[in-house]
């Protein structure tokens, strides 16, 4: 059974930062590409980063710059760590494990991350 926890939301402070992990289990960690996604309150879910199983990054333009995703195989773990937050970016933040051949999706939870202004 796969499953993806978050962790590490709160409240910050405009221009803090934040550290979210997801501890991923009951797949094979190195063959899935890893996402974060965000839904802010009354809005869509939309991309955030993405670690792909390959090794490279992407980030959506939106957070380039602010946000480092990275990913600790061993540990089957992937973070988020988001620096100079902005209110704008309070949402619930969510993992994703999707494999790219198979295309099997899987979603964590989410954590809430409140930006206060």
């Amino acid at each position: 059974q796969v499953r993806l926890v978050e962790s590490g939301g709160g409240l910050v402070q405009a221009g803090g930062s934040l550290r979210l992990a997801c501890a991923a289990s009951g797949l094979t960690f190195t063959m899935y590409d890893m996402h974060w996604y965000r839904q802010a309150p009354g809005k869509g879910r939309e991309f955030v980063a993405v670690s792909w199983s390959g090794g490279s990054t992407s980030y959506a333009d939106s957070v380039n710059g602010r946000f480092t995703i990275s990913r600790d195989s061993a540990n089957r773990t992937i973070y988020l760590k988001m620096d100079s937050l902005e209110p704008e970016k309070t949402a619930t933040y969510y993992c994703t494990a999707q494999h790219p051949i198979a295309m099997s999706h899987y979603w964590g939870q989410g954590t809430q991350v409140s930006v206060a202004s």
